[in-house]
């Protein structure tokens, strides 16, 4: 009877694929996606019809900054950041000027319905501009 005394390889390949971190990533991905979708919800309480425009680059922001959103809705009426009580052009400028005492002035964001007539948002303008809250951008949606 023949006896193999060979002693077996302890260094061969494994064929099997470490997916463990790959799980982890896609947990992590999982997570901030469950965080951040009520987050973008949230900015859309306001019923806002965007205006369309071009796809192009943005700016990029700095982390240290503040945003405040005024919305506009098809009506003419104000909004300020989620709040869903319309205000009056005076209250709105009230609340704008609290913003416009903080030492860092943050970026107000203006979310204008494309029905909505022009002159409210040139009067919404016209009030940061005499707070001196210059950065000022406009929201819009990508056209199809």
């Amino acid at each position: 009877m023949a006896r193999n005394f060979r002693r077996h390889r302890g260094a061969h390949p494994i064929a099997d694929l470490n997916v463990t971190n790959l799980i982890d990533l896609g947990f992590i991905l999982l997570i901030i996606f469950m965080i951040a979708t009520p987050l973008i919800q949230q900015e859309q309480t306001i019923p806002v019809k965007l205006p369309e425009e071009s796809k192009s680059a943005q700016p990029k922001s700095t982390k240290d900054s503040k945003f405040h959103s005024v919305s506009i809705d098809a009506s003419g009426r104000f909004y300020l950041d989620n709040d869903t009580t319309p205000l009056n052009l005076g209250v709105l400028k009230s609340r704008l000027a609290v913003y416009a005492r903080e030492k860092d002035k943050p970026v107000v964001r203006i979310r204008g319905d494309s029905a909505v007539p022009y002159g409210k948002i040139i009067q919404v303008m016209d009030e940061l501009k005499k707070l001196d809250l210059t950065s000022v951008t406009f929201d819009t949606q990508a056209a199809p």
